[in-house]
C-alpha cells in the first residue's frame, strides 16, 4: 500500500488528492535514477560528519591545553553541525534509498525551523570566531580578559537565542497558508521557499519575512567578520618583522578556510534560488544540498590539519591505541 501511494506520488507531482497533513519530499527531481548513487557521497559526508565533530568534541574535552575561547567557539561549531546533520541526513538518506519522502505536516515544520535554525546558529558563532581572531591579533593583551568563559557562555546562549527567535515566526507564517494544490515538495528537505511555493493565497509575508531574516544574518555576519579582518590586515601590516606577519596571518587560515566552506555555497544557494530562474530546479537542490551537506564534513577537518594542538592530540590518540593493540596481542 505504501510502495504504491509513492510511486503514484512520484509519477503525479501535482496530485491534489492527498491527505492535508502529510507532504511528500520528491527528491531531486530530473535525477531520480541517480538517487542511489548520490546516496553515497551523502553517507560518506554524513559519516565523516559524525566521526570529524564527535573527534573534535572529544580531544577539546579531554586536553586542558586546549579551553581556550577559539576551541571553544569550535566545540559550539561542532555541536551545531552534529544537530543540523541529524535534522536532515536521516531522512536525505531514506529518500534517496527507497523514496521515503512522507513527512507530515508538523514533523516537516519543525524540520524546516531545526534546519534554518542552525544555519543561522553556525553564522553567529563563525563571527565569533572572526571576533576572537581580531583580540587575539589587535589586543592580545586584553584577550584574556576580553573572552572570559562568561562572555564565551553568553556568546553561545546568543547564538541559540538569535537563530532561534529569527526562525520562529516562519511555522507561524507557513501555518496560516492553505495548501490546495500539489503536497509534493520538490526537495530532499522542508525548506521554506519551496514549502511556500505550494501554498495558495498571498505568501508575500512569508517571502518578504524569509528574505528579511536570510539579509540580516548572511548580510549582517558577512559585513561583521569582513571589517574584523580588515582590522586584523591592518593591524598585521604594521607589523615590522615577517615572521611575525606570517604567524600572525596563520592563527587565522582555519577560520578563513572554514568561512569560505560554508558561506561560498550558501550565497551560491541563495542568488540562485532567488535571481536564477532559468537554473534548473535540480541544480538549485544539489547546491541546497553541499550547503547542509560540506561544511560539518570538512570543518573538523580543516581545523584538523592546520591546527597543531588538535593534530598533535588527534595523532596521540591513535598512537596510544596502537601501542593498547600491540599490549593486547602480547
Amino acid at each position: 500500500m505504501i510502495s504504491s501511494t509513492i510511486g503514484h506520488t512520484m509519477e503525479s507531482p501535482n496530485d491534489t488528492d492527498l491527505d492535508p497533513s502529510i507532504f511528500f519530499l520528491l527528491g531531486i527531481p530530473g535525477l531520480e535514477k541517480f538517487h542511489m548513487w548520490l546516496s553515497l557521497p551523502v553517507c560518506c559526508l554524513g559519516t565523516a560528519t559524525i566521526v570529524g565533530n564527535i573527534t573534535i568534541l572529544v580531544v577539546v574535552a579531554t586536553e586542558p591545553a586546549l579551553h581556550k575561547p577559539v576551541y571553544l567557539f569550535l566545540c559550539m561549531l561542532s555541536t551545531i553541525d552534529l544537530a543540523a546533520s541529524f535534522s536532515t541526513v536521516p531522512k536525505l538518506l531514506a529518500i534517496l534509498w527507497c523514496g521515503a519522502g512522507h513527512i507530515s505536516a508538523s514533523a516537516c515544520l519543525a524540520q524546516m525551523f531545526f534546519i534554518h535554525a542552525f544555519c543561522m546558529m553556525e553564522s553567529t558563532v563563525l563571527l565569533a570566531m572572526a571576533f576572537d581572531r581580531y583580540v587575539a591579533i589587535c589586543h592580545p593583551l586584553r584577550y584574556s580578559t576580553i573572552l572570559t568563559d562568561t562572555i564565551i557562555a553568553r556568546i553561545g546562549v546568543v547564538a541559540m537565542m538569535r537563530g532561534s527567535l529569527l526562525m520562529l515566526p516562519c511555522p507561524f507564517l507557513i501555518g496560516r497558508l492553505s495548501f490546495c494544490q500539489s503536497h509534493v515538495i520538490p526537495h530532499t528537505y522542508c525548506e521554506h521557499m519551496a514549502v511556500v511555493k505550494l501554498a495558495c493565497g498571498d505568501t508575500r509575508p512569508n517571502r518578504v519575512y524569509g528574505l528579511t531574516a536570510a539579509l540580516l544574518v548572511i548580510g549582517v555576519d558577512l559585513f561583521c567578520i569582513g571589517l574584523s579582518y580588515a582590522l586584523i590586515a591592518q593591524a598585521v601590516l604594521r607589523l615590522s618583522s615577517q615572521e611575525a606577519r606570517s604567524k600572525a596571518l596563520g592563527t587565522c587560515g582555519s577560520h578563513v578556510c572554514v568561512i569560505l566552506i560554508s558561506y561560498t555555497p550558501a550565497l551560491f544557494s541563495f542568488f540562485t534560488h532567488r535571481f536564477g530562474h532559468h537554473v534548473p530546479l535540480h541544480i538549485h537542490i544539489l547546491l541546497a544540498n553541499v550547503y547542509l551537506l560540506f561544511p560539518p564534513a570538512l570543518n573538523p577537518v580543516v581545523y584538523g590539519v592546520k591546527t597543531r594542538e588538535i593534530r598533535e592530540r588527534v595523532a596521540r590518540v591513535f598512537q596510544w591505541g596502537q601501542i593498547t593493540g600491540l599490549k593486547t596481542s602480547k
